[in-house]
């Protein structure tokens, strides 16, 4: 193992590390210094108590933002700038073995956007190790969409192909290379191309592109911005399982804290960059599970941190897992979270890139290292530490302990910080009611925002079985170099179709 590779073991280890090193302190403490770990208790469920009372303000302004800009004619204001008729808008559909319906929901939306198409060149792109499955569905979707756009051109990823890893980034690599060749063919300027980066079952609300458009020709340095907006999970969630649900309402809450103060802000799924960034930066890494957030990763670090994020507050929407039946579904789920939660493989990278960059700002490459790292620990641990281990003082702690006045006094303490901090899951449990999409005809009428509702009362079984053990899975596996794969999350097999 040459330097290098073990300067970058080294970093593998560290999120993981501190992940167990909490774990297994809490298990020795409780028993051997069971009043050090009340004292830590508290002063833990008081930090969470306190990052409810602040982010639970950002998600208030994006819904509010969201509600706004929807109401806008975002078309009307790109036009009206200087160069609008020069962009082009390149859609990037990376697909393995999703039906039909699917591809077809998510290209009947772009013809439903308020733009004009011919500034669309859809890339459709297939894998060669599951050719027989794309290249029936490319047919149709030729026949029936080729002349709607500018372009619409398909490729076929080669399997095995070195130096790569099965996986999203692997295709949109070979993809954006392909598209690349095909802007020069037409003689289009690099630097007016926007790249959307799509999953497949990406449906865009009408005005996305026209708002995109309209940042792109307005903001300072366009060309070192990627466009992030708020992601859905609503075609088919009325099918979903409820803890399902749950969790993909806690993503999307998750990423309207980040739209408002998006200074610090990586990339995630559906998303939005320009052509001459990933020209610059030689497209996606095509070894990499998080393609999503690594290519913001790749514009920051090759630009020594001018790059940054700007925030869109209309909704792209998406599917939420399905498994086929119940059990099925929640362990795609699972596994989804898992994937997401791999997303700890960005820290090394970015600490073997930040120390050899004296270019970047230090405040730039703290503020991104400490993000990345308090938020996949936090991830990880405080599921269990507020609804597991923080019980495990009182269960082990010798006799002569629980005497003691703040012994006996921290659970009614615990429970008071608990019941202020589900002011966090009502406001949550709210806000999921107001987004979600109109009941289709055939789920039943019993299923009513009640229901949505009383769900809610399964977040903390969600929050540790969905949230905390895929973290620690994740990170244990990058901290003993069992890297994992990428995995495909299962999509509806039926057709419903729900526009954002």
């Amino acid at each position: 193992m040459n330097l290098q590779r073990l300067e970058i073991r080294l970093y593998e280890i560290i999120p993981g590390a501190l992940v167990w090193l909490t774990l297994v302190l809490s298990l020795i403490l409780s028993y051997y210094r069971p009043l050090w770990m009340v004292y830590f208790i508290i002063v833990y469920d008081l930090y969470w108590l306190f990052r409810v009372v602040y982010y639970l303000p950002f998600v208030i302004i994006s819904f509010f933002a969201f509600k706004r800009d929807s109401k806008i004619d975002w078309l009307a204001k790109a036009q009206a700038q200087p160069g609008f008729r020069r962009i082009y808008h390149v859609i990037m559909l990376p697909t393995v073995r999703e039906e039909l319906p699917v591809l077809q929901d998510c290209l009947d939306s772009l013809l439903n956007a308020a733009y004009q198409k011919d500034r669309f060149i859809v890339v459709l792109g297939g894998e060669e190790r599951a050719k027989e499955a794309f290249e029936p569905k490319a047919k149709i979707i030729q026949e029936k969409y080729s002349d709607k756009f500018s372009l619409l051109m398909t490729t076929l990823h080669p399997k095995d192909l070195p130096g790569e890893m099965i996986g999203k980034g692997s295709n949109v690599h070979w993809m954006g290379l392909r598209v690349l060749e095909k802007i020069k063919e037409l003689n289009i300027e690099i630097d007016d191309v926007i790249v959307h980066s799509f999953d497949v079952d990406t449906v865009a609300h009408p005005q996305y592109f026209a708002c995109v458009a309209y940042k792109f020709l307005t903001v300072e340095k366009p060309h070192r911005a990627s466009y992030q907006p708020m992601v859905l999970y609503n075609n088919n969630l009325w099918e979903s399982p409820a803890a399902v649900r749950v969790a993909m309402f806690g993503t999307t809450f998750w990423l309207m804290t980040e739209l408002p103060r998006a200074e610090g802000m990586m990339t995630f799924s559906s998303h939005s960059m320009t052509l001459r960034m990933l020209v610059d930066v030689g497209f996606w890494s095509p070894d990499v599970v998080s393609e999503d957030s690594r290519i913001f990763l790749l514009g920051l670090i090759r630009y020594s941190g001018d790059y940054r994020v700007i925030p869109i507050h209309l909704p792209v929407s998406m599917d939420t897992v399905m498994g086929g039946s119940y059990w099925k579904a929640l362990f795609a789920l699972y596994r989804q979270m898992q994937r997401w939660a791999y997303g700890v493989e960005n820290f090394p990278y970015m600490v073997s890139h930040f120390v050899r960059d004296p270019k970047m700002p230090f405040w730039t490459k703290a503020k991104f290292l400490f993000k990345q790292l308090e938020g996949m620990y936090t991830w990880a641990t405080v599921p269990l530490l507020i609804f597991l281990l923080g019980n495990l003082p009182f269960w082990l702690a010798p006799e002569q302990f629980r005497s003691y006045a703040v012994f006996q006094n921290t659970p009614f303490t615990l429970e008071w910080l608990m019941r202020f901090a589900m002011i966090g899951v009502f406001a949550s449990a709210f806000l999921a009611l107001l987004l979600l999409p109109p009941r289709p005809n055939h789920v039943s009428r019993w299923q009513t925002p009640i229901v949505m509702l009383f769900q809610w009362i399964l977040l903390p079984v969600t929050f540790v079985l969905f949230g905390a053990i895929p973290a620690i899975d994740s990170q244990t596996r990058l901290m003993l170099g069992k890297y994992l794969g990428f995995i495909v999350s299962p999509k509806r097999g039926d057709h419903v179709k729900h526009n954002p």
